[in-house]
């Protein structure tokens, strides 16, 4: 449950025919029970209403249940609430301060014509990953306040690029003075005490070979081992093997970065197995890049492709309808999907 939840306060909405009777002291407490709990049949959106009027009631056990329900709520129901045109924006804002984190709830509330400043600045400040790109990149949301760009640039999950794309300049970081060489006196001179660079260099043991020679010694066995524990580097080098069983080791090691895997699939040359992997990582094809990427390899099934880009900016798809390194299926697509937003 998310803690930014504000106090209950009173709010006037048009309560269905449907809902009033569940609301009325007639269907006895266990009737409301049940439907704070979902369990009632009724509508998407009747559901929705009746659990955000049991949050702002006075019954703590019934407002338990209603933010529970609205927490593991199937995203399905929830959007056909956000299809309601004239869904009232208290309404919207629980859901976003509940769903922040749902990409796909997310992407209906943010286009939804009565979603307010409270929500938009909320999503500002809180969210991360797709949720914070797409509304970043949205550019009649940003429209709305100068207040969202200032919080976007505050959100510590939003990349340097995006900050930068919204006015953040870097700031200059002075260097450190470099301290001035300390001059020997006479007698420290002809003491002899200090190193000269004849017998520094005689100090410096012999250097090992190069982690890629060493590479070249290893079995498949240690390679392996290496790729699940090994260092960036060691990553960089086994990535590029061809043997299935190491490369898709270095997958599965730990300490992989989001950058490391962003530039596996941006490289178009990685093979199906490793594109596999990251597909079924939900944390990975969260982010927007990822997405991106993934959506321009001719390795990622065209359907995945396709239904990654409902989460693209108007400025991404129209890069792709004009690109030329994505099949002409994708460029269709983009191509459709521009007409329909005209329509």
């Amino acid at each position: 449950m998310s803690e930014n939840l504000a106090d209950s306060e009173k709010v006037k909405i048009v309560i269905p025919a449907e809902v009033a009777k569940i609301m009325s002291k007639w269907g006895g407490h266990s009737v409301r029970l049940a439907a704070a709990r979902g369990a009632l049949p009724m509508s998407g959106p009747n559901l929705i209403t009746v659990l955000f009027v049991f949050y702002h009631g006075e019954q703590k056990e019934l407002k338990a249940e209603a933010l529970s329900t609205l927490e593991t709520l199937p995203a399905q129901i929830i959007l056909s609430a956000l299809n309601q045109k004239e869904l009232h924006p208290s309404i919207i804002d629980l859901i976003v301060r509940l769903r922040y984190r749902d990409t796909v709830v997310m992407q209906a509330a943010l286009i939804h014509r009565m979603i307010g400043i409270k929500s938009l600045m909320f999503l500002a400040e809180k969210s991360s990953g797709d949720v914070l790109d797409m509304i970043s990149h949205n550019d009649e949301v940003m429209r709305k306040t100068d207040a969202l760009r200032t919080a976007i640039i505050g959100n510590p999950s939003a990349s340097k690029s995006m900050k930068i794309r919204l006015g953040w300049v870097e700031p200059v970081v002075e260097p450190e003075p470099i301290p001035a060489p300390k001059v020997p006196t006479e007698k420290e001179e002809d003491s002899g005490d200090g190193n000269s660079d004849e017998e520094f260099d005689e100090d410096v043991e012999e250097q090992s070979l190069s982690k890629y020679q060493e590479l070249q010694e290893m079995a498949v066995s240690e390679k392996i081992k290496m790729a699940l524990t090994g260092d960036k580097e060691w990553r960089s080098l086994l990535i590029r093997e061809s043997n299935k069983q190491v490369n898709t080791a270095v997958l599965k090691n730990p300490r992989i970065t989001e950058g490391e895997v962003i530039a596996v699939v941006k490289n178009r040359s990685a093979p199906e197995e490793l594109i596999r992997i990251v597909l079924l990582n939900r944390d990975w094809v969260k982010l927007i890049d990822v997405k991106k990427a993934l959506i321009m390899h001719p390795r990622t099934p065209l359907q995945t492709a396709v239904r990654f880009m409902s989460f693209l900016s108007e400025k991404n798809i129209r890069e792709l309808a004009k690109s030329r390194e994505v099949g002409q299926a994708i460029i269709n697509n983009a191509k459709r999907m521009l007409m329909n937003k005209k329509h």
